[in-house]
Order: C-alpha cells, then structure tokens, then sequence
C-alpha cells in the first residue's frame, strides 16, 4: 500500500538497465514510485525491485503517456531505444517521439520536475564522444538532441543529464559534473546516474541546467569545464549499499 501523501516518482523506461538501477536508488526512500514498462511480463520483476506502482505503456501513444503521468509529481525519464539498426538510421525513435509524448503529458499533468537521461555526444558535447561511436548511433543522438530541445522550450523545471559510456560497476560516488557541451568525457556507472536522476529533483543548483556526467575514474583526458554541485543525495538516503541491486 502506498502512502498517498508521498511525493510520486514516475519512473519511465524502469526496465532499462538505467531504469532498474532507478528502482534500488528510490527504494528506502518515502518517495512513492511507478514504474512503466511497455510488457505485462516485467511487472512482477519491477514490484520486486521496489516499485509501489507499475505502469503498462507504450509512450509511442499519446494517451497511454498522459495514463503514466497521471497523479505524479515528477518524472524521471530513461526512454532509449534498445540495441538495433535503428541506432544508425533513426526514424520513429522513443528518444524522440516516445519522450516528446511523455513531456507533452508531464506538461499537462503540471509535473514539478522532469530528469531526462540524454547522453554524451547530444548537441553541444559532440566533442565528448569519438567519431567512430557518433557516427553508429547518430540516430539516436540527433533524436535525443530534438528530446532535448523540447524540454528546454516545455517551460516545465528540469535537469537533462549527459552521462559519457555506461557501464555496469557499481556506484563510485565519485562523479565529475561538466557543463557547456565539451567539459567532460569518459564512462560511468548507472548506479551512479541512477543516483544523480534520484536527487535531481531536490537539487537546487540542478533546475533547468544540462550537466555532462562521467566518474572520476573513467575520465578520459582532463575536465575542460567542470562545475560544483550540491546533490540532494541526503533527500533520497541514497548510499553504495542501499543502491546495490
């Protein structure tokens, strides 16, 4: 049973890999959290990862995003296209279409805060990503780029996050933020952007910035522009053990 006095978390695209990570994060927390899926097999899973809610969408339709949102009060969005030649091409993409859908729904719903997972390599941190790796998945950065765009013009309070290489170490704590396009690169764990998303909210010097994320051992070169931020993470009680899966 959920605590309908809780702020609620609409975690979208909870079972991404990012998306699980989101749930461990959130768990101990007074936060009340839903989770979407887009396949009725993930739901008993995602209940047991902590969801107190789940959702069954696919925010390729309208309505199915405006059923998401609805009754919460912020969003963290983790939409990506899994692993295809899609990637390449681009076309009919969730990064655009499936997150302009969710924004559009978060908009009405006067949502208080919208995370969004961008990536290193979208529009202005180019210069973060090698050639070679642009060049195989810009579809999905010309998509994310468009995503990005949207929720800057949305009017809604947000925090768009560009994390460099994901991998799946557990968290570090030790994440360097870069702001301005090229600041960082390198990889990351998504324990730790699960925990930068989770405390986004309640971070002050967060609202309507676009931050670069890497951890301080995956930088690649030196920091070109790196900035301070105080994370919210006593908010959402979030610590290396609680976070693990």
């Amino acid at each position: 049973m959920t605590d309908e006095s809780s702020e609620r978390v609409l975690v979208a695209g909870a079972s991404g890999e990012t998306g699980t990570e989101l749930l461990a994060v959130l768990r101990p927390t007074d936060l009340t959290v839903r989770a979407t899926t887009r396949s009725y097999a993930n739901v008993e899973q995602l209940e047991r990862l902590g969801a107190d809610e789940v959702a069954v969408v696919d925010f390729f339709e309208p309505a199915d995003a405006v059923t998401a949102v609805e009754g919460c009060d912020i969003v963290c969005c983790a939409l990506g296209t899994p692993p295809s030649y899609r990637h390449t091409i681009g076309g009919k993409l969730v990064d655009r279409t499936g997150v302009s859908n969710l924004l559009t729904a978060a908009v009405s719903e006067d949502i208080s805060h919208f995370v969004y997972q961008s990536a290193i390599g979208v529009g202005s941190s180019k210069p973060g990503l090698p050639l070679p790796a642009r060049l195989i998945i810009r579809g999905s950065l010309r998509a994310k780029r468009d995503a990005e765009t949207a929720i800057r013009r949305s009017g809604i309070e947000y925090t768009i996050l560009r994390p460099g290489k994901l991998t799946n170490e557990p968290p570090s704590g030790e994440v360097v933020v870069g702001e301005g396009g090229d600041s960082v690169s390198g990889s990351i764990s998504r324990a730790d952007v699960a925990r930068i998303m989770a405390a986004a909210p309640f971070t002050p010097d967060a609202r309507n910035h676009t931050f670069e994320i890497v951890s301080r051992s995956g930088l690649s070169g030196p920091p070109k522009r790196s900035v301070d931020v105080d994370w919210a993470f006593d908010r959402i009680n979030a610590d290396r053990d609680r976070m693990r899966l």
